[in-house]
């Protein structure tokens, strides 16, 4: 037993050693690879006028698809602002869920809907649709909102691509808040493909709109989000679009689109089944079948990520809400990567398999695991009076400062590049968010993510729904 005892320590202090090794060092190449991109998409970028794209002949003609479930609060806004996207061809589809609140009867009160005779494909499965609504309004040509039985996001999606009649669709949270010129951004990878090489989805970055101010469908004001909850959010969000989908991007290893803003190619969604009911993290899961498909088809494909601020959402303000936004990506990680576990470690899908699958696996949805396990070990060994507490303490301060450089170098890519944060005193926030995240709301996220474990082995399925407390608006 006393040799067991032993072997075991050494395997559990060389395995947490090694692993904590491998993710600091995969993170900081990431990190290094997506700030020489940004840097050079912003030098590229400073060449084009996007205002090209308007006259464009080639300009592809879009269908905004926005799920809404009791969204009462923010849905007249959020529909004016996405109607006042800066885009010549396009349409917004509003896929009323089966809303128990008046999300539907406002949406008919401000912009005079009116249910209409109206023949749509039905490629994709989902609840039966109750009505289809247009505008009486001539200047509201654009919007049609699609009423149907709750069948959750997924469901609601399928329905509006179903209904949208263009060759690309931009899948969107109701809630987001576009910039003006996102379309036009979004579509630029899709023009610039080479006819060998077809680009199946592009994704661009998420900000965070608590606390700033919107009049009349846009965001007049930045701010950084008064409460501690937001705020944290805006350092991951920093952390996650800037320093990290940039590098996959740039390695064409991109297996995540935010559900909340999101350009597909809609013929090929359509041919692998749109997304799919078996799941909460429907947006990596879609993503992942259309790769899958294209590596199956031996066809050349991208999946391109944009760092520009292009789509601004409201984020949880409250831990129970946090939580179950957390609890629902991590099954929805679980979930897929069970769903696609025959491409994890699989040389027939290239980069896909042996790298964009396993880091996944490795060091996304296994972290919160190993993390938790490590720390109820050193609990153990401390019971046992066996503790080194200056190793202990030394690897504590190591990771500490290695989570304070990294949210640091998120902050500094972000002042560097797109400096959305303009006043001072956001910034010496932000950073002082930096050194409180580690120790205070790290250790929520990683308790949210063995929850969301926990509750996927005992058969949870439900979504997990979003309040909304609505945005601040300009008097």
């Amino acid at each position: 037993m006393g040799y067991f005892f032993y072997y075991f320590t050494k395997f559990a202090d060389h395995f947490i050693l090694i692993y904590s090794g491998l993710l600091f060092a995969t993170y900081f190449t990431l990190s290094a690879l997506s700030a020489r991109e940004i840097m050079g998409y912003i030098r590229r970028n400073s060449f084009i006028d996007y205002r090209d794209i308007l006259t464009a002949p080639s300009a592809p003609a879009v269908s905004i698809v926005a799920p809404a479930y009791n969204e009462s609060k923010t849905i007249v806004e959020n529909v004016r602002s996405l109607l006042n996207i800066h885009y010549v061809n396009f349409e917004v589809i509003i896929v009323n869920d089966g809303s128990k609140d008046d999300t539907l009867q406002l949406m008919i009160d401000a912009y005079e809907l009116e249910p209409v005779p109206y023949a749509f494909d039905e490629t994709l499965h989902h609840k039966p649709i109750r009505a289809v609504y247009k505008s009486r309004i001539p200047s509201l040509s654009k919007l049609t909102v699609v009423d149907k039985v709750n069948g959750g996001k997924a469901d609601a999606l399928n329905a509006g691509i179903n209904v949208s009649r263009f060759d690309y669709f931009a899948a969107i949270d109701v809630d987001c808040i576009l910039e003006y010129e996102s379309l036009l951004k979004m579509v630029k990878p899709f023009m610039d493909a080479t006819p060998d090489e077809t680009v199946i989805a592009v994704g661009g970055v998420v900000r965070i709109a608590n606390s700033c101010e919107v009049t009349e469908g846009k965001i007049t004001e930045v701010n950084l989000p008064h409460q501690m909850i937001p705020r944290v959010q805006v350092l991951e969000y920093i952390r996650a679009f800037l320093l990290g989908r940039m590098a996959w991007s740039r390695l064409n290893g991109l297996i995540l689109i935010s559900g909340a803003f999101g350009m597909f190619d809609t013929r090929i969604v359509k041919s692998v089944g749109g997304y799919t009911h078996r799941t909460v993290g429907e947006d990596m899961e879609l993503v992942i079948r259309m790769r899958r498909h294209m590596e199956e088809k031996k066809r050349k494909y991208k999946v391109v990520y944009l760092p520009d601020p292009l789509c601004w959402t409201e984020a949880p303000s409250s831990f129970k809400v946090l939580g179950k936004q957390r609890n629902r990506w991590t099954r929805g990680s679980a979930e897929t990567l069970w769903i696609h576990r025959k491409l994890i470690f699989n040389p027939r899908y290239n980069f896909l398999g042996m790298i964009s699958m396993p880091f996944w696996f490795l060091f996304e949805w296994l972290a919160p695991i190993v993390e938790t396990t490590a720390f109820l070990y050193l609990i153990m060994m401390a019971f046992l009076g066996i503790l080194n507490v200056e190793l202990f303490i030394t690897l504590f301060l190591l990771i500490y400062a290695f989570a304070i450089m990294y949210s640091t170098a998120a902050i500094l890519f972000e002042e560097l590049s797109f400096h959305q944060y303009k006043k001072k005193r956001d910034i010496i926030r932000l950073l002082g968010t930096a050194f409180i995240e580690p120790i205070i709301i790290h250790p929520l996220t990683v308790y949210y993510a063995i929850r969301g474990n926990l509750d996927l082995m005992t058969g949870v399925r439900n979504w997990g729904e979003m309040k909304r407390t609505g945005f601040a608006r300009k008097k």
